[in-house]
């Protein structure tokens, strides 16, 4: 008779083994927890803000045949109990008729209250004085990595929810009008045509941007509208029905400055505008601005990024003397910019 196997004390004691007791993963339990507490945010998420995301229905002519006309639609958001939507403007730009179907069933006329093609935001009234609302954040603090949740109509798909993270900030995209749309969130929280319109929300449930493109062919390159510059545009739509801004002819990114430069050339913020590009014949090169340089502020004011020299060129600065601080290379410069009317 050979020897009897030496089998491991496990298997010879006198009860079941179970899963906790056998090859146990000690990373398992945190990792279900991770994820649980993950499915949480996204589930609330989805809960409190999908009742306000509304699936936008348009009729627009087709060439100059008043008599044909063709659907589309989009996504769009309750951001006042009285009616007010935000929706992209190429959702709803030169359309004869509007619809707002919201979850609840409800399919609501519409009316454009503003539209701006060169941010591609337009705002709507609702006939209604009950819709659900969504908050609206802040995206000038948004980090890289951070989780981003968007809610829209896909394909008519009404209500889907995608997540993803904040891919990178500061982007720029040609609008409608050609000019750039400067303060946009690039996410993988997955797109496609639909969803334009609809919010792009962070972990508490509040909205850090509008869908509006994505880039087709690619894999989760999306793109939204940060809401800081939205809510600027929001507030000429109420007061103007349109958008008044100076424009004096840059394209550019956010940047942050090294902290040995803030300290050499006695500068207190560390962010400022990168210019990228400038426009012959308008202000900024008609005042000697070059691509490159960084500009710091504008009318005594610090020009933190984008959204901030948005908030700067406001209506009061067209056709106003404004002096601009420009670091070019080591160098400091004191630059005097006349704003135009934005004419898109």
């Amino acid at each position: 008779m050979g020897a009897r196997p030496q089998f491991p004390q496990f298997l010879l004691d006198d009860h079941e083994a179970t899963p906790s007791a056998v090859g146990e993963n000690p990373l398992r339990p945190a990792d279900g927890a991770l994820l649980d507490d993950y499915s949480r945010v996204v589930s609330s998420v989805a809960d409190r803000v999908g009742p306000a995301v509304c699936l936008i229905e348009v009729a627009k002519e087709v060439g100059r045949n008043k008599d044909a006309m063709r659907a589309g639609h989009g996504s769009g958001f309750a951001i006042s109990p009285d009616g007010l939507v935000l929706t992209n403007s190429h959702v709803v730009h030169g359309a004869k008729s509007i619809t707002a179907r919201f979850p609840d069933g409800r399919g609501i006329g519409a009316r454009v209250l503003g539209d701006d093609p060169a941010t591609d935001v337009a705002l709507l009234r609702v006939e209604a004085q009950d819709v659900p609302v969504v908050p609206l954040g802040q995206s000038g603090a948004l980090r890289v990595g951070q989780i981003a949740i968007a809610i829209g109509n896909p394909l008519g798909f009404q209500t889907t929810v995608t997540t993803g993270v904040v891919s990178a900030l500061g982007r720029a995209l040609p609008s409608a009008t050609g000019r750039m749309i400067d303060d946009v969130i690039q996410t993988d929280a997955a797109l496609n045509p639909g969803n334009s319109g609809g919010p792009l929300l962070d972990s508490r449930g509040e909205v850090i941007g509008v869908n509006t493109a994505i880039i087709p062919g690619a894999q989760g390159i999306c793109f939204a509208v940060a809401i800081d510059l939205v809510r600027l545009v929001v507030g000429d739509l109420v007061r103007f029905g349109r958008v008044k801004r100076g424009f004096i002819g840059i394209a550019g990114a956010d940047i942050r400055l090294p902290r040995r430069a803030l300290s050499r050339l006695d500068l207190t913020e560390e962010r400022a505008v990168h210019v990228l590009k400038v426009e012959s014949g308008k202000a900024a090169a008609k005042a000697g601005l070059r691509e490159g340089d960084v500009l710091l502020g504008l009318r005594g004011k610090d020009a933190t990024g984008i959204a901030a020299l948005a908030r700067l060129l406001g209506s009061e600065t067209i056709g106003v003397p404004c002096e601009a601080r420009v670091l070019r290379g080591s160098q400091v410069l004191t630059l005097t910019l006349v704003p135009a009317e934005s004419g898109g």
